[in-house]
């Protein structure tokens, strides 16, 4: 079963898509994790996900769920996994978050809050390497690969 779910294939393609998901990805939540790139760390982020009525055991468990996600996808290991983990994130920001704020960024600050078009790419993409695998340059692929004789 594991063997089958991290299987990929010689794909450039996939490998471009894992990298960009996880590379955009991984310092958006090192922002809640570590509080790197001007963000809050751990105790703010989850004191800002329990200020809008989210348990802090959920708070916990999505900040962790997305910093590993980027962890995996970076790595190319189980990126079918760590896609999915983001694709669950980036959908309960829409429907928790972004959803009434509209479609489009909040690029010049005239909206409420940002809408959810970044969380929709985000979510097409994880979708292509939930299908595709993490490609050529994975571990997944140097993990499943089939021996050369």
């Amino acid at each position: 079963m594991l063997t089958r779910l991290m299987r990929t294939g010689d794909d450039t393609a996939a490998t471009i898509l894992r990298l960009v998901l996880g590379l955009v990805m991984f310092p958006h939540t090192a922002q809640k994790v570590f509080g790197w790139f001007g963000g809050p760390g751990f105790g703010g982020a989850v004191a800002f996900f329990s200020s809008m009525g989210m348990p802090k055991a959920l708070a916990v468990l999505v900040i962790l769920v997305e910093f590993f996600g980027s962890v995996l996808l970076i790595l190319g290991l189980a990126s079918r996994v760590g896609a999915a983990f983001i694709a669950i994130i980036m959908l309960g920001a829409i429907f928790t978050v972004h959803l009434h704020n509209g479609f489009f960024m909040n690029w010049f600050g005239n909206q409420a809050g940002e809408g959810f078009e970044y969380h929709l790419l985000a979510i097409g993409i994880a979708v292509a390497v939930m299908i595709r695998g993490g490609g050529r340059i994975s571990l997944d692929r140097m993990i499943t690969a089939e021996p050369t004789s």
